[in-house]
Protein backbone atom coordinates (compact mmCIF):
# COMPACT_ATOMS: atom_id res chain seq x y z
CA UNK A 1 0.00 0.00 0.00
CA UNK A 2 1.55 3.21 -1.09
CA UNK A 3 1.10 6.50 0.48
CA UNK A 4 -0.99 8.86 -1.51
CA UNK A 5 1.06 11.49 -3.20
CA UNK A 6 0.59 15.69 -2.54
CA UNK A 7 0.88 18.23 -4.81
CA UNK A 8 3.10 21.23 -4.20
CA UNK A 9 0.84 23.37 -1.28
CA UNK A 10 0.22 26.99 -2.95
CA UNK A 11 0.52 29.66 -0.63
CA UNK A 12 -3.53 31.07 -0.15
CA UNK A 13 -4.14 34.28 -1.11
CA UNK A 14 -5.29 36.63 1.34
CA UNK A 15 -8.89 37.92 0.86
CA UNK A 16 -8.05 41.33 0.62
CA UNK A 17 -8.88 44.29 -2.37
CA UNK A 18 -5.91 44.92 -4.93
CA UNK A 19 -3.98 48.18 -5.09
CA UNK A 20 -5.66 50.68 -7.26
CA UNK A 21 -4.10 51.14 -10.90
CA UNK A 22 -5.27 52.34 -14.17
CA UNK A 23 -6.76 49.39 -14.89
CA UNK A 24 -8.87 48.04 -12.18
CA UNK A 25 -9.79 52.24 -10.85
CA UNK A 26 -13.69 52.38 -10.04
CA UNK A 27 -15.65 54.56 -12.08
CA UNK A 28 -16.82 57.84 -10.63
CA UNK A 29 -20.26 56.99 -11.09
CA UNK A 30 -20.36 53.87 -8.71
CA UNK A 31 -18.81 56.20 -6.05
CA UNK A 32 -21.73 58.69 -6.72
CA UNK A 33 -24.44 55.63 -6.55
CA UNK A 34 -23.18 54.52 -3.38
CA UNK A 35 -22.95 58.34 -1.74
CA UNK A 36 -26.48 59.04 -3.41
CA UNK A 37 -27.84 56.10 -1.69
CA UNK A 38 -26.59 56.99 1.75
CA UNK A 39 -28.50 60.09 1.30
CA UNK A 40 -31.39 59.24 0.43
CA UNK A 41 -31.17 56.96 3.48
CA UNK A 42 -30.35 59.85 5.31
CA UNK A 43 -33.21 61.81 3.75
CA UNK A 44 -36.24 59.10 5.11
CA UNK A 45 -35.02 59.24 8.56
CA UNK A 46 -34.92 61.64 11.41
CA UNK A 47 -33.63 59.45 13.92
CA UNK A 48 -30.17 60.99 15.13
CA UNK A 49 -28.39 58.00 16.04
CA UNK A 50 -29.06 56.44 12.15
CA UNK A 51 -28.19 59.36 10.95
CA UNK A 52 -24.81 59.42 13.11
CA UNK A 53 -24.17 55.85 12.30
CA UNK A 54 -24.60 56.91 8.28
CA UNK A 55 -22.04 59.85 8.63
CA UNK A 56 -19.57 56.92 10.54
CA UNK A 57 -20.20 54.55 7.16
CA UNK A 58 -19.80 57.20 4.82
CA UNK A 59 -16.43 58.87 6.87
CA UNK A 60 -14.83 55.11 7.43
CA UNK A 61 -15.19 54.44 4.13
CA UNK A 62 -13.54 57.92 2.68
CA UNK A 63 -10.54 57.69 5.00
CA UNK A 64 -10.22 54.11 3.84
CA UNK A 65 -10.44 54.69 0.19
CA UNK A 66 -9.93 57.74 -0.43
CA UNK A 67 -6.21 59.16 -2.05
CA UNK A 68 -4.27 62.21 -1.53
CA UNK A 69 -5.88 63.95 -4.93
CA UNK A 70 -6.72 67.85 -4.35
CA UNK A 71 -10.02 66.74 -4.52
CA UNK A 72 -9.77 64.23 -1.58
CA UNK A 73 -9.12 66.69 0.99
CA UNK A 74 -12.40 68.50 0.95
CA UNK A 75 -14.62 65.87 3.00
CA UNK A 76 -13.30 67.99 6.19
CA UNK A 77 -15.07 71.32 4.81
CA UNK A 78 -18.53 69.49 4.05
CA UNK A 79 -18.42 68.26 7.76
CA UNK A 80 -18.08 72.01 8.70
CA UNK A 81 -20.50 72.83 5.99
CA UNK A 82 -22.84 70.14 7.85
CA UNK A 83 -22.33 71.90 11.51
CA UNK A 84 -23.10 75.02 9.95
CA UNK A 85 -26.54 73.69 8.72
CA UNK A 86 -27.12 72.43 12.26
CA UNK A 87 -26.01 75.88 14.22
CA UNK A 88 -28.26 77.96 11.70
CA UNK A 89 -31.38 75.53 11.51
CA UNK A 90 -31.22 76.08 15.81
CA UNK A 91 -30.59 79.68 15.56
CA UNK A 92 -33.39 79.45 13.37
CA UNK A 93 -35.56 77.58 15.51
CA UNK A 94 -34.58 79.89 18.34
CA UNK A 95 -35.53 83.67 17.20
CA UNK A 96 -38.37 82.54 14.90
CA UNK A 97 -39.73 80.31 16.63
CA UNK A 98 -41.24 76.84 15.59
CA UNK A 99 -44.59 75.47 15.33
CA UNK A 100 -43.41 72.62 17.03
CA UNK A 101 -45.83 72.54 20.68
CA UNK A 102 -43.50 72.01 24.09
CA UNK A 103 -44.25 71.98 27.97
CA UNK A 104 -40.77 72.28 28.65
CA UNK A 105 -39.81 75.67 28.40
CA UNK A 106 -36.26 76.82 28.54
CA UNK A 107 -35.65 80.37 28.28
CA UNK A 108 -38.03 83.30 26.81
CA UNK A 109 -36.69 86.03 24.36
CA UNK A 110 -38.23 89.26 24.51
CA UNK A 111 -40.93 88.97 21.23
CA UNK A 112 -41.41 91.37 18.71
CA UNK A 113 -44.29 92.97 18.31
CA UNK A 114 -45.53 92.21 14.31
CA UNK A 115 -48.59 94.14 12.41
CA UNK A 116 -51.54 92.13 11.64
CA UNK A 117 -50.12 91.19 8.03
CA UNK A 118 -47.10 88.87 9.56
CA UNK A 119 -49.84 86.93 11.60
CA UNK A 120 -48.53 83.23 12.07
CA UNK A 121 -44.70 84.62 12.10
CA UNK A 122 -42.89 85.44 15.56
CA UNK A 123 -39.47 86.67 16.57
CA UNK A 124 -37.95 85.90 19.82
CA UNK A 125 -40.68 84.31 23.16
CA UNK A 126 -40.55 81.30 24.36
CA UNK A 127 -37.85 78.80 23.67
CA UNK A 128 -38.61 74.89 24.96
CA UNK A 129 -36.42 71.49 24.82
CA UNK A 130 -39.23 70.53 22.82
CA UNK A 131 -38.37 72.54 19.53
CA UNK A 132 -34.96 72.84 20.16
CA UNK A 133 -35.54 68.69 19.49
CA UNK A 134 -37.15 68.80 16.82
CA UNK A 135 -34.76 71.52 14.73
CA UNK A 136 -31.57 69.52 15.71
CA UNK A 137 -33.10 66.07 14.32
CA UNK A 138 -33.96 68.18 10.95
CA UNK A 139 -30.64 69.99 10.71
CA UNK A 140 -29.12 66.55 11.31
CA UNK A 141 -30.56 65.38 8.73
CA UNK A 142 -29.62 67.78 6.09
CA UNK A 143 -26.15 68.14 7.17
CA UNK A 144 -26.33 64.13 6.59
CA UNK A 145 -26.80 65.01 3.61
CA UNK A 146 -24.30 67.32 2.75
CA UNK A 147 -21.74 64.82 4.41
CA UNK A 148 -22.70 62.13 1.81
CA UNK A 149 -22.44 64.10 -1.16
CA UNK A 150 -18.98 65.27 0.44
CA UNK A 151 -18.08 61.66 0.82
CA UNK A 152 -18.98 61.05 -3.22
CA UNK A 153 -17.05 64.12 -4.08
CA UNK A 154 -13.83 63.14 -1.91
CA UNK A 155 -13.98 60.03 -3.93
CA UNK A 156 -15.00 59.70 -7.26
CA UNK A 157 -12.60 61.89 -9.31
CA UNK A 158 -13.87 64.94 -11.39
CA UNK A 159 -12.13 64.09 -15.02
CA UNK A 160 -13.84 60.71 -14.94
CA UNK A 161 -16.97 61.64 -14.32
CA UNK A 162 -17.08 64.29 -17.25
CA UNK A 163 -15.50 61.38 -19.08
CA UNK A 164 -18.13 58.95 -18.31
CA UNK A 165 -21.22 61.68 -19.23
CA UNK A 166 -23.68 60.82 -22.23
CA UNK A 167 -22.38 62.96 -24.99
CA UNK A 168 -26.25 65.14 -24.81
CA UNK A 169 -25.38 65.77 -21.81
CA UNK A 170 -21.66 66.71 -22.08
CA UNK A 171 -21.80 70.33 -22.15
CA UNK A 172 -23.55 70.74 -19.12
CA UNK A 173 -21.63 68.16 -17.44
CA UNK A 174 -18.77 70.25 -18.00
CA UNK A 175 -20.15 73.07 -16.28
CA UNK A 176 -21.05 70.86 -13.50
CA UNK A 177 -17.61 69.48 -12.87
CA UNK A 178 -16.33 72.62 -13.07
CA UNK A 179 -18.45 73.85 -10.11
CA UNK A 180 -17.59 71.01 -8.10
CA UNK A 181 -14.09 70.86 -8.72
CA UNK A 182 -13.85 74.74 -7.26
CA UNK A 183 -14.44 73.87 -4.18
CA UNK A 184 -11.69 71.03 -3.45
CA UNK A 185 -9.19 73.22 -5.10
CA UNK A 186 -10.26 76.37 -2.89
CA UNK A 187 -9.73 74.55 0.11
CA UNK A 188 -6.35 72.85 -1.41
CA UNK A 189 -5.22 76.99 -1.95
CA UNK A 190 -6.25 77.89 2.10
CA UNK A 191 -4.53 74.82 3.15
CA UNK A 192 -1.21 75.79 1.26
CA UNK A 193 -1.38 79.81 2.16
CA UNK A 194 -2.16 79.09 5.80
CA UNK A 195 0.66 76.74 5.93
CA UNK A 196 2.92 79.06 4.19
CA UNK A 197 2.05 81.73 6.70
CA UNK A 198 2.60 79.57 9.76
CA UNK A 199 6.21 78.55 8.40
CA UNK A 200 6.92 82.47 7.98
CA UNK A 201 5.78 82.96 11.67
CA UNK A 202 2.74 84.58 11.15
CA UNK A 203 -1.00 84.43 12.42
CA UNK A 204 -3.52 82.06 10.50
CA UNK A 205 -6.75 82.76 12.30
CA UNK A 206 -8.56 85.77 13.06
CA UNK A 207 -10.50 88.16 10.64
CA UNK A 208 -7.25 89.95 9.55
CA UNK A 209 -5.50 87.04 8.68
CA UNK A 210 -8.85 85.56 6.92
CA UNK A 211 -9.30 88.15 4.36
CA UNK A 212 -4.86 88.10 3.66
CA UNK A 213 -5.69 84.51 2.45
CA UNK A 214 -9.04 85.32 0.76
CA UNK A 215 -7.67 87.33 -1.58
CA UNK A 216 -5.03 84.90 -3.07
CA UNK A 217 -7.21 82.09 -3.12
CA UNK A 218 -10.22 83.78 -5.05
CA UNK A 219 -7.15 85.12 -7.06
CA UNK A 220 -6.02 81.68 -7.85
CA UNK A 221 -9.36 80.30 -8.47
CA UNK A 222 -10.49 82.68 -11.36
CA UNK A 223 -6.64 82.21 -12.81
CA UNK A 224 -7.74 78.37 -12.67
CA UNK A 225 -11.21 79.18 -14.19
CA UNK A 226 -9.61 80.84 -17.17
CA UNK A 227 -6.40 78.24 -17.47
CA UNK A 228 -9.42 75.73 -17.46
CA UNK A 229 -11.39 76.77 -19.74
CA UNK A 230 -8.33 77.65 -22.48
CA UNK A 231 -7.19 74.48 -22.41
CA UNK A 232 -10.68 72.96 -22.80
CA UNK A 233 -11.38 75.28 -25.75
CA UNK A 234 -7.93 74.11 -27.39
CA UNK A 235 -8.67 70.47 -26.80
CA UNK A 236 -11.97 70.70 -28.12
CA UNK A 237 -14.48 70.73 -26.10
CA UNK A 238 -18.54 72.09 -26.51
CA UNK A 239 -17.55 71.30 -30.45
CA UNK A 240 -20.96 69.65 -31.66
CA UNK A 241 -21.60 68.08 -34.91
CA UNK A 242 -24.12 69.38 -37.46
CA UNK A 243 -27.37 67.79 -36.96
CA UNK A 244 -30.89 69.21 -38.49
CA UNK A 245 -33.29 71.59 -36.61
CA UNK A 246 -35.96 68.87 -35.92
CA UNK A 247 -33.27 66.31 -34.54
CA UNK A 248 -31.95 68.48 -32.12
CA UNK A 249 -35.60 69.85 -31.18
CA UNK A 250 -36.98 66.37 -31.12
CA UNK A 251 -34.05 65.28 -28.28
CA UNK A 252 -34.03 68.52 -26.34
CA UNK A 253 -38.16 67.55 -25.83
CA UNK A 254 -36.95 64.03 -24.74
CA UNK A 255 -34.73 64.41 -22.67
CA UNK A 256 -36.22 67.33 -20.29
CA UNK A 257 -39.76 65.78 -20.41
CA UNK A 258 -37.59 62.39 -19.02
CA UNK A 259 -35.99 64.15 -16.77
CA UNK A 260 -39.13 65.91 -15.39
CA UNK A 261 -40.75 62.33 -15.72
CA UNK A 262 -37.73 60.53 -13.63
CA UNK A 263 -37.83 63.34 -11.08
CA UNK A 264 -41.86 63.56 -10.93
CA UNK A 265 -41.77 59.91 -10.54
CA UNK A 266 -38.90 59.73 -7.72
CA UNK A 267 -40.67 61.98 -5.61
CA UNK A 268 -44.05 60.08 -6.21
CA UNK A 269 -42.47 56.99 -4.83
CA UNK A 270 -40.81 58.29 -2.05
CA UNK A 271 -43.95 60.87 -1.13
CA UNK A 272 -46.71 58.41 1.25
CA UNK A 273 -49.57 59.23 -1.19
CA UNK A 274 -48.07 59.08 -4.84
CA UNK A 275 -47.26 55.40 -4.79
CA UNK A 276 -49.66 54.56 -7.67
CA UNK A 277 -48.63 56.98 -10.49
CA UNK A 278 -44.61 57.19 -9.34
CA UNK A 279 -43.96 53.42 -10.95
CA UNK A 280 -45.73 54.69 -14.31
CA UNK A 281 -43.53 57.80 -14.46
CA UNK A 282 -40.26 56.70 -13.52
CA UNK A 283 -40.40 54.31 -16.33
CA UNK A 284 -41.78 56.38 -18.53
CA UNK A 285 -39.42 59.21 -17.94
CA UNK A 286 -36.27 56.41 -18.04
CA UNK A 287 -37.93 55.34 -21.70
CA UNK A 288 -38.08 59.13 -22.87
CA UNK A 289 -34.88 60.38 -21.32
CA UNK A 290 -32.80 57.01 -22.68
CA UNK A 291 -34.67 58.03 -26.12
CA UNK A 292 -32.96 61.74 -25.64
CA UNK A 293 -29.41 60.70 -24.56
CA UNK A 294 -29.44 58.00 -27.49
CA UNK A 295 -30.78 60.57 -30.26
CA UNK A 296 -28.57 63.58 -28.56
CA UNK A 297 -25.14 61.60 -28.93
CA UNK A 298 -24.76 62.05 -32.64
CA UNK A 299 -24.22 65.53 -31.74
CA UNK A 300 -20.90 64.46 -30.08
CA UNK A 301 -17.73 64.59 -32.20
CA UNK A 302 -15.68 63.62 -29.70
CA UNK A 303 -13.95 60.43 -28.79
CA UNK A 304 -12.99 59.06 -25.45
CA UNK A 305 -9.41 57.44 -24.24
CA UNK A 306 -9.75 54.10 -22.63
CA UNK A 307 -13.21 54.40 -21.45
CA UNK A 308 -14.06 53.19 -17.94
CA UNK A 309 -15.41 49.82 -17.09
CA UNK A 310 -17.86 48.69 -14.93
CA UNK A 311 -16.27 45.06 -12.87
CA UNK A 312 -17.75 43.32 -10.41
CA UNK A 313 -16.14 45.51 -7.62
CA UNK A 314 -17.89 48.33 -9.23
CA UNK A 315 -21.08 47.10 -9.25
CA UNK A 316 -20.92 46.08 -5.49
CA UNK A 317 -19.96 49.28 -4.69
CA UNK A 318 -22.59 50.90 -6.21
CA UNK A 319 -25.14 48.23 -5.02
CA UNK A 320 -24.45 48.85 -1.26
CA UNK A 321 -25.60 52.07 -1.66
CA UNK A 322 -28.51 51.44 -3.70
CA UNK A 323 -29.52 48.44 -1.43
CA UNK A 324 -28.91 50.46 1.89
CA UNK A 325 -31.63 53.05 0.25
CA UNK A 326 -33.87 50.47 -0.29
CA UNK A 327 -33.84 48.85 2.94
CA UNK A 328 -34.46 53.01 4.39
CA UNK A 329 -37.14 52.99 2.35
CA UNK A 330 -38.94 49.62 3.19
CA UNK A 331 -38.07 50.25 6.85
CA UNK A 332 -40.27 53.18 6.61
CA UNK A 333 -43.10 51.72 5.02
CA UNK A 334 -42.75 48.91 8.36
CA UNK A 335 -41.82 50.92 11.03
CA UNK A 336 -41.90 54.50 10.71
CA UNK A 337 -41.95 55.57 14.24
CA UNK A 338 -38.81 54.26 14.45
CA UNK A 339 -37.16 56.63 11.97
CA UNK A 340 -38.98 59.51 13.03
CA UNK A 341 -38.70 59.62 17.01
CA UNK A 342 -41.03 61.62 18.63
CA UNK A 343 -40.69 64.60 20.63
CA UNK A 344 -43.95 65.33 21.74
CA UNK A 345 -43.59 63.98 24.63
CA UNK A 346 -39.35 64.13 25.26
CA UNK A 347 -38.55 60.45 24.41
CA UNK A 348 -35.53 59.69 24.20
CA UNK A 349 -34.00 57.93 20.36
CA UNK A 350 -33.60 54.43 19.81
CA UNK A 351 -31.47 52.34 17.52
CA UNK A 352 -33.89 50.34 15.40
CA UNK A 353 -32.11 46.97 14.79
CA UNK A 354 -32.86 46.49 11.18
CA UNK A 355 -32.75 49.26 9.93
CA UNK A 356 -28.96 50.03 11.33
CA UNK A 357 -27.93 46.45 10.32
CA UNK A 358 -28.97 47.65 6.94
CA UNK A 359 -26.48 50.82 6.45
CA UNK A 360 -23.82 48.98 7.65
CA UNK A 361 -23.98 47.39 4.01
CA UNK A 362 -22.55 50.67 3.12
CA UNK A 363 -18.89 49.74 4.67
CA UNK A 364 -18.93 46.63 1.78
CA UNK A 365 -16.88 49.52 -0.48
CA UNK A 366 -14.51 49.86 2.64
CA UNK A 367 -13.84 45.99 1.68
CA UNK A 368 -14.13 45.42 -2.05
CA UNK A 369 -12.76 48.83 -3.55
CA UNK A 370 -9.26 49.16 -4.48
CA UNK A 371 -6.69 50.18 -1.92
CA UNK A 372 -5.24 53.49 -3.29
CA UNK A 373 -1.56 53.77 -2.31
CA UNK A 374 -0.07 55.47 0.58
CA UNK A 375 0.30 59.23 1.23
CA UNK A 376 3.72 58.72 1.01
CA UNK A 377 4.48 56.46 -1.55
CA UNK A 378 5.39 58.14 -5.33
CA UNK A 379 1.91 58.63 -7.20
CA UNK A 380 1.49 56.79 -10.47
CA UNK A 381 0.02 57.83 -13.69
CA UNK A 382 -1.79 55.35 -14.02
CA UNK A 383 -4.32 55.45 -11.62
CA UNK A 384 -4.89 59.03 -13.14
Amino acid sequence: MTAPTTGPVRPRRPLRAPGATRSNALPAGAWWLWALGLATAASRTTNPLLLGLLVAVAGYVVAARRTDAPWARSYGAFIKIGLFVVGVRLVFSVFLGSPIPGTHPLFTLPEVPLPDWAKGVRIGGRVTAEQLLFALYDGAKLATLLICVGAANSLANPARLLKSLPGALYEAGVAVVVAMTFAPNMVADVVRLRTARRLRGRPTGGIKAVLQIGLPVLEGALERSVAVAASMDARGYGRSAQVPPAVRHTTNALTLGGLLGVCAGTYGLLAAQGAVYGLPLLVAGLVAALAGLRLGGARSVRTRYRPDRWGARAWLVAGSGIAVAVAMIWAGGVDAEALHPGVVPLTAPVLPLWPAAAVLIGLLPAVVAPVPPSPGAPRSKEIE
